[in-house]
């Protein structure tokens, strides 16, 4: 089935946007405006087969949409810089604040309903729990400047007047599976421990510097990148409450759990070794995450979630052991 719609995706050649681009394309949404910073050649293979109308610099965008008024009929602002350990928060404000703002008028000034990536960084330690509760932006102590920027455009957007027809800001939880082999470092450990094990029969993980824990079981709100494009896409197309939400499976999992599921999918007996966790990020740790997912619930997404289990075994089989996109 073809749609019509022209559906701007920033962040189009990153990870979860090209994603996004695919599974659009798979639902027949053709039309597509690709917002990125194309220059970065390891992101090409992200976009290999994808349908779309047109590609834009990120830096031309708002230009470009001034030329083209009446066009869209719905924005996925997912493009973000997503470095936590990139601590100048000159670069967070710019790209992950200020462009945000500019997206949020152009979407309000033509009517035009927006999805934007947030993160669960803006929940800091956890200290104030994982309740997506629009009471909650304004006392979270995000751990680094990614978090900070995060949380700074989601207590701007709940303090707007003005507002598109329909927003959701998606606090994406620990988001893994197919393309991201350009993130280097900021890959999810899924990537990182299929390659340790496929190379020395062994994965790394990180000691537990937090006595309430043990090595490897720190835990997480693991989800799949297929749910959260589904999330996305259901919120555009159903356009619940306006708002902020969550967007995990509700079910933390350790890391050992993480890295058990991939020995088993490459039939490998499991061989954890631990190391301790760099001295530049270890203050800034999260031992724990996990969403409350009741908000999008009961809006009414009845949709299952891949269990851990399921989407690690979907992501090395098929992706990760042949170096396949999606």
């Amino acid at each position: 089935m073809q749609h019509n719609d022209v559906i701007v995706v920033t962040g189009a050649a990153g990870f979860v946007g090209s994603y996004l681009t695919g599974y659009l394309n798979s639902l027949g949404y053709n039309r597509l405006i690709l917002v990125d910073d194309f220059s970065i050649a390891k992101k090409w293979p992200n976009l290999e087969g994808k349908q779309y109308l047109e590609k834009v610099d990120r830096n031309e965008f708002f230009n470009w949409a001034g030329n083209n008024p009446g066009l869209l009929n719905s924005v996925f602002h997912l493009g973000a810089r997503t470095d936590t350990t990139e601590m100048d928060y000159a670069v967070h404000l710019k790209w992950n604040l200020e462009y945000s703002k500019e997206v949020w008028r152009l979407c309000t000034q033509n009517n035009i309903p927006l999805v934007y990536a947030s993160s669960a960084a803006t929940y800091g330690a956890g200290e104030h729990g994982y309740s997506d509760s629009h009471e909650l932006p304004g006392v979270l102590h995000p751990l680094n400047p990614y978090g900070v920027s995060k949380n700074e455009f989601d207590m701007w957007a709940l303090q707007q007047q003005r507002q598109p027809p329909f927003w959701a800001g998606l606090k994406f939880f620990n988001v893994y599976g197919p393309n991201e082999y350009h993130k280097g470092r900021m890959a999810s450990v899924i990537m990182h421990a299929a390659r340790q094990i496929k190379e020395k029969g062994e994965a790394v993980l990180f000691r537990s510097h937090n006595p309430a824990y043990k090595d490897g079981e720190q835990l997480r709100d693991f989800i799949y990148v297929k749910d959260v494009v589904q999330i996305c896409t259901w919120l555009m197309e159903q356009q619940p409450t306006s708002g902020l939400y969550n967007t995990g499976t509700s079910r933390a999992r350790t890391f050992k759990d993480l890295v058990t599921a991939i020995f088993t999918s490459l039939h490998i007996p499991p061989n954890i070794r631990f190391i301790d966790t760099p001295v530049d990020i270890r203050d800034k740790y999260q031992y724990f995450t996990e969403a409350d997912m009741s908000k999008l619930r009961g809006s009414g997404y009845t949709a299952p979630f891949y269990s851990l289990e399921e989407g690690v075994s979907e992501y090395v089989t098929n992706y990760l052991a042949e170096g396949r996109y999606y």
